[in-house]
């Protein structure tokens, strides 16, 4: 049998046929309905596709004269896409909200999708605007900021380099020029902003934002041997260990949302399902200059 290679089909062709992939893994079956209406094509066309992939990958897909639509092969295997569960479940979330997602006629009838309630951040579209200006024209920008370090909002100048979303909320990686040293600043606590002239910061020397320093997390060592086998498998582990590669700058944030920023022994195994197998080396790294 003799398949015919990728570069010989036309980026429509490489297209349906991912879409014919994406399809018959995610819902178990594809008609030609389903091309015609998805890719806009006649049903000649999706006759063709359909036909052209089975012709190329026999063992990938067949027709199922009960159900009157084709089905999955014993023997399928994705070659136009990569098949990502994280990714997919991502997607299936985003639409579940509301938010635009490239390709989402792709999918169809997703389930009931259901994800916690987050407070909404008042973030003020000029403050983005002028925050990302000044990223990407290297410019001062002055800002009126509320910190939880002082009792009334601070006039400052700020030379952000870089934006960061630590889970919840989005802060500016700035230069403070008051302070002499790069910080967070949480967007939604800027009140006020105006953009100044060009500023010459050498972002290099922002070591915590340049520098990451890796978790090494575990199963929780109070948890039963099949507790630890699940939290092996849910977190990814191999040989009973999970590394994540956190920038410097984050490392604060991370730490939080994990429940690491605690001694192990603070909260229930049951509770508490994963530890930190090197804390020193972690903690040693924390400098947090958030405000």
């Amino acid at each position: 049998m003799r398949i015919t290679p990728q570069h010989q089909l036309t980026k429509w062709q490489r297209d349906r046929r991912a879409f014919i992939e994406h399809r018959i893994y995610w819902n178990g079956s594809i008609g030609l309905a389903d091309l015609m209406e998805v890719m806009e094509i006649s049903r000649a066309q999706a006759s063709k596709d359909i036909n052209g992939y089975i012709a190329d990958h026999p063992e990938h897909l067949h027709y199922d004269k009960s159900a009157r639509t084709y089905v999955m092969g014993a023997g399928f295997q994705a070659h136009y896409l990569t098949i990502d569960a994280e990714e997919y479940l991502a997607d299936l979330l985003a639409i579940a909200k509301g938010a635009s997602v490239p390709k989402s006629d792709w999918v169809v009838a997703p389930p009931e999708i259901l994800a916690p309630a987050v407070p909404a951040r008042g973030l003020a579209p000029i403050t983005v605007r002028n925050a990302l200006l000044a990223c990407t024209q290297r410019r001062r920008l002055a800002i009126r900021y509320q910190s939880m370090s002082s009792p009334e909002p601070e006039d400052r100048e700020i030379a952000p380099h870089a934006l960061a979303h630590d889970g919840f909320r989005w802060h500016a990686r700035a230069w403070c020029l008051r302070d002499g040293c790069f910080k967070d600043f949480v967007l939604a606590r800027v009140l006020s902003s105006a953009l100044g002239d060009k500023v010459d910061v050498d972002t290099a020397a922002d070591e915590s934002w340049s520098k990451s320093v890796t978790l090494r997390i575990a199963p929780h060592p109070g948890l039963s041997t099949n507790q630890r086998r699940v939290i092996e498998l849910d977190y990814g582990m191999t040989d009973g260990v999970a590394e994540i590669p956190v920038r410097r700058c984050l490392l604060f944030y991370t730490l939080k949302r994990l429940g690491l920023d605690t001694e192990p022994d603070a909260r229930r195994p049951q509770d508490q399902h994963i530890v930190l197998a090197n804390g020193p080396e972690v903690f040693s790294a924390l400098d947090r200059r958030a405000t």
